[in-house]
C-alpha cells in the first residue's frame, strides 16, 4: 500500500532534509509551509531526485491555529477521499524569538513550539489511526534542559529570554509526546520524539548569536557557550534530519513508542522533567484551554 508523509517546515533545513530522506524511501511527502515559492523549490527538489511518488505542498502558517485546523482539514479531507493511509506525520515546525512576540493573543514561542503540532496532531489522530500502522513524530531540542517546569499559565514568571521559553515550549511538547504514546498505545499509532542536535539552520542562524535570548545568569557564560554552539551547529541539515528519519522509518522501531531518539540517531532517556506525569498533565490542561480542538 503506498505510504504517505507530511513534513510541517519542510521547504527548508531540517524539514526539507527529512522530506527528501522519506521520499527517498518510498513516501508520497507532503511538505507544509509559509511561503509559496519556498514550497514550489521544496518540491521541484524532491521530484527532481526521482521518487516513487511525487512530493506535494501546502500552504499554512503554523503560527495560526485557526491556519492550523484549516490544514488538518485538507489532510483529513484529502485521505478520506483518496482512500490513502497517512502513514507518518512529522512535526518538524519550531521557532526562536529574540524579542517577546503574540500569535492570536497568545505568547508566540509556545504556539509555534508546542500548541500549533498539539493541534494539527489531535485533529489527524482519526486518519493516523484508520491508517495504522502510522508514527508520529515530534522534533525536540536539548533546550529543555533550561526549561522553568512550571504550567499553570503559557508564560512563566520572570523576563523574557528567547532560548529559555523555547526550551520551555519544547519541554511541553516533549511531555506530550510521551503522554500521547501511552495513550495511543496499542491503537497501531506510535509515537516519537527525535533530537536533531545542532544544526546550521534559518533559525539558528543569527538569534543564538545574540546573549540576550539567555537570561543573566548564563549570559554570563555566554562567550563560552556561543562558542560550542557554534561548533555544535556546524553540521548540515541533513545529519541533523537523520533522528526524525529513523523514528518514522527504523523498521527495528515497529510496534515500539514512546521513545526518544538522539542527535546520532540511537534511542535515548528521555529528559526527567519530561517523563513526570505532574508535567504532563499540567501541559494537557494548558494545551486544551489554549488550543481547543474546534474553535471557540
Amino acid at each position: 500500500m503506498k505510504k504517505t508523509a507530511v513534513v510541517t517546515a519542510g521547504t527548508g533545513g531540517i524539514g526539507l532534509e527529512t522530506a527528501l530522506g522519506l521520499a527517498a524511501a518510498g513516501f508520497a511527502v507532503t511538505v507544509v509551509g509559509r511561503d509559496a515559492g519556498r514550497g514550489a523549490g521544496a518540491v521541484e527538489r524532491i521530484n527532481a531526485a526521482g521518487p516513487a511518488h511525487p512530493a506535494r505542498f501546502l500552504p499554512a502558517d503554523l503560527a495560526s491555529l485557526d491556519q492550523v485546523r484549516a490544514l488538518a482539514r485538507t489532510i483529513a479531507d484529502d485521505h478520506a477521499a483518496s482512500g490513502e493511509p497517512l502513514t507518518v506525520l512529522v512535526n518538524n515546525v519550531g521557532a526562536m524569538f529574540a524579542e517577546r512576540q503574540t500569535r492570536g493573543g497568545v505568547e508566540a514561542s509556545f504556539v509555534v513550539n508546542h500548541l500549533s503540532p498539539y493541534l494539527l496532531t489531535e485533529l489527524l489522530l482519526p486518519t493516523l489511526t484508520a491508517g495504522a500502522p502510522s508514527r508520529i513524530v515530534n522534533v525536540t531540542s536539548g533546550a529543555v534542559t533550561v526549561a522553568k517546569r512550571v504550567f499553570d499559565a503559557v508564560e512563566p514568571p520572570g523576563g523574557y529570554y528567547g532560548f529559555h521559553w523555547y526550551g520551555r515550549a519544547k519541554l511541553a511538547n516533549l511531555a506530550y509526546t510521551l503522554d500521547l504514546a501511552d495513550r495511543l498505545d496499542g491503537t497501531g499509532v506510535s509515537v516519537f520524539a527525535a533530537d536533531p542536535g545542532g544544526a546550521a539552520t534559518d533559525m539558528t542562524d543569527g538569534t543564538m548569536t545574540d546573549p540576550k535570548i539567555v537570561s543573566p545568569a548564563l549570559r554570563l557564560l555566554w562567550p563560552l557557550v556561543r562558542r560550542t554552539f557554534e561548533r555544535s551547529t556546524s553540521g548540515p541539515a541533513s545529519a541533523a534530519a537523520r533522528p526524525s528519519l529513523t523514528a518514522a522509518t527504523d523498521e527495528t522501531l515497529t510496534g515500539r513508542t514512546g521513545i526518544v531518539i538522539g542527535a546520532q540517531a540511537h534511542p535515548v532517556a528521555p529528559h526527567r522533567a519530561a517523563a513526570d506525569p505532574r508535567v504532563a498533565e499540567a501541559v494537557r490542561r494548558l494545551s486544551e484551554r489554549h488550543a481547543p480542538l474546534a474553535p471557540a
